[in-house]
């Protein structure tokens, strides 16, 4: 008791922290910030991962949806502004707009680029627009397409037989 009589008298608060505590604290969060941070991903690097990956499932869900459905779709990437764009084809030839929502969404992020497609009937194709269609037996013929984001690369394959699709990261070339 003599101890806390004494802090009153001295006018001394003993609640709080001190000056030392402080410092250590801000010691271990900024330690803990400069471990965290460079670990944490490039947003262009993860958007190019996401566009990949986007493009892949877009890809199988357009063979799986041209299979089952038995209607014919096309998808169109032009390579000049970098988007993709679905569309159903009529009995009559006329292209409509597709009937469901998953393939009204963007495919490939905005400050990632479509480098080139090649397409087996077509070749390399580096500029304008690719049309490539996906039938009652699914996508007619294979198809690799390679984005850029920054200095990196994906590449988004797609086998014409089983509606298998692979991602994978850097510039990778199929072997025809």
């Amino acid at each position: 008791m003599a101890v806390k009589d004494t802090d009153k008298i001295l006018g001394r608060c003993t609640a709080g922290f001190t000056l030392l505590e402080l410092l250590v604290v801000i010691f271990i969060i900024s330690l803990a910030a400069g471990i965290v941070f460079p670990r944490l991903p490039d947003t262009e690097a993860t958007k190019l991962k996401n566009s990949a990956r986007n493009l892949g499932s877009g890809l199988r869900f357009l063979n799986d949806q041209a299979i089952v459905t038995k209607k014919v779709y096309r998808l169109h990437l032009n390579l000049n502004d970098n988007s993709t764009r679905i569309t159903r084809l009529s009995p009559s030839g006329e292209e409509l707009q597709a009937d469901d929502q998953f393939m009204d969404r963007r495919l490939v992020e905005d400050g990632i680029d479509i480098e080139d497609v090649n397409v087996p009937s077509l070749g390399l194709v580096t500029e304008g627009e690719v049309t490539v269609s996906f039938g009652p037996g699914g996508i007619g013929d294979g198809m690799t397409i390679h984005l850029k984001g920054g200095e990196k690369e994906f590449t988004v394959i797609a086998y014409p037989s089983g509606g298998k699709v692979k991602v994978l990261e850097g510039r990778q070339e199929v072997d025809s």
